[in-house]
């Protein structure tokens, strides 16, 4: 008897080649929320200036960060693995950011001149990062980088959206998953510190992720009502 051929695969190539669901998802979110238009009908990740901040699964501030180019390109060079400085230092781990908030800040630097504008951008980045400071449960975001003291000045208002959709939240907000993925960044982290010669900053943001990591771990001990010999937990 004459052999079968093989069975053909019915999955779709675009199935098998393109992003996984659940990234897919997520980059559609990042897209929908760069497009939510101001009061004035302009579309937020269009404005060319602005700060911004991710937030984890606990609403808790982690990195914070200034742009002169679009809102919506600097973003999602992060949230995509673009190789900015902060994802190839295993400083930000992308899977971390839950929610992003953007300032958007064109209309207060038009007609600034170049050394007004960066003025203006530093004191804005700096008024945001002592807000999120304040609101921090550990103060203490992961940027490594010192931000230098400026005077505060006035913001505009802030756009905050959750860029990880339903789909895919309640298991990606799960504890363990985040201790384990968490776990792996920090030996990523310490890693490169070992092999460079590195910034005092970049000890410090491995140090705010240890206590994250042990925060994350005690919350899950008292959720799960281990009893252990820590006083502390």
């Amino acid at each position: 008897m004459p052999r079968k051929a093989p069975k053909k695969d019915t999955q779709r190539p675009s199935e098998v080649a393109g992003l996984p669901e659940d990234i897919a998802a997520i980059r559609a979110e990042i897209r929908k929320f760069f497009a939510t238009k101001d009061a004035g009908g302009r579309r937020i990740g269009g404005y060319k200036h602005g700060v911004y901040v991710f937030y984890d699964y606990d609403a808790e501030p982690i990195y914070v960060g200034q742009t002169e180019e679009k809102l919506s390109g600097r973003v999602s060079r992060h949230l995509t693995n673009q190789r900015t400085d902060a994802v190839a230092m295993n400083v930000l781990d992308p899977f971390e950011v839950a929610y992003i908030e953007v300032w958007p800040l064109d209309e207060l630097v038009d007609g600034l001149g170049k050394k007004d504008k960066r003025v203006l951008l530093d004191r804005a980045e700096y008024t945001v990062f002592q807000k999120v400071l304040r609101e921090s449960a550990l103060g203490a975001v992961l940027n490594e980088k010192k931000m230098m003291p400026r005077s505060e000045t006035n913001l505009p208002r802030s756009y905050k959206e959750r860029i990880i959709p339903d789909s895919i939240y309640t298991q990606r907000k799960h504890p363990d998953v985040r201790i384990a993925r968490r776990a792996t960044t920090i030996a990523s982290l310490a890693r490169v510190i070992s092999e460079r010669d590195v910034s005092d900053g970049l000890r410090r943001t491995l140090l705010t992720q240890a206590r994250r990591l042990e925060r994350l771990a005690a919350e899950r001990v008292k959720e799960l009502e281990i009893a252990t010999d820590y006083k502390n937990i």
